[in-house]
């Protein structure tokens, strides 16, 4: 049985090619969420670096710029990136998918315990992302 995967959408008053870069670079996505090496090279390995977690091997599976970035997180979790554009704004489409009941992290808590953390953690990063890119452009 699968546990509802977090989908959270935002509106960024910025044009597309303005948010693109925050998701889709290391430097981006270092600005909002967590230090990484990433590419937006489908097939290629990244480390994010999770803090008191350590380090989560991921792998980008999707690129369509500026609409669409995916990658792997770890061994179980996808993550997605949509983003269209809206009368010059941009509405961010964030899902996180591979929620499993029963199943466990690579850090030992079930992802029925993770979930609810993790949604409301999203809640915050996107709203982080949300300003730097808004205070930058």
């Amino acid at each position: 049985m699968s546990t509802t995967e977090i989908r959270k959408n935002i509106v960024i008053n910025t044009p597309i090619e303005t948010v693109w870069p925050y998701i889709s670079t290391a430097e981006g996505i270092g600005a909002w969420f967590m230090p990484n090496n990433m590419e937006p090279l489908e097939g290629k390995e990244f480390t994010l670096q999770a803090g008191p977690w350590g380090e989560s091997l991921c792998k980008v599976t999707e690129v369509q710029s500026p609409n669409r970035l995916s990658f792997d997180w770890g061994k179980d979790w996808q993550i997605h990136f949509e983003l269209k554009e809206v009368d010059g704004k941009t509405e961010l489409i964030f899902i996180h998918a591979g929620w499993m009941d029963g199943k466990k992290t690579e850090f030992g808590e079930t992802h029925e315990v993770v979930r609810p953390r993790m949604s409301e953690g999203w809640e915050g990063l996107l709203e982080k992302l949300k300003t730097r890119v808004e205070s930058t452009s």
